[in-house]
């Protein structure tokens, strides 16, 4: 169980990384005047690293028993 659930943190952090460079190289071409491209960048990060943080969560429960 512990081997699954780090898989899928490896998983999640990897896809907040990969959202946050995409954010900065969206913002560094600057072609989005709205923001709306940015702050749909930001969302996804903060729920990608809230689902790392609960699968933290989740390990430390399960290693505790």
């Amino acid at each position: 169980m512990t081997t699954f659930l780090i898989i899928l943190l490896i998983l999640a952090m990897g896809a907040t990384a990969y959202v946050l460079v995409r954010g900065v190289i969206a913002m560094a071409n600057g072609k989005d005047v709205s923001g709306a491209q940015q702050q749909n960048y930001m969302q996804k990060r903060v729920i990608f690293q809230g689902v790392a943080i609960m699968i933290i969560c989740a390990i430390l429960l399960v290693a505790r028993d």
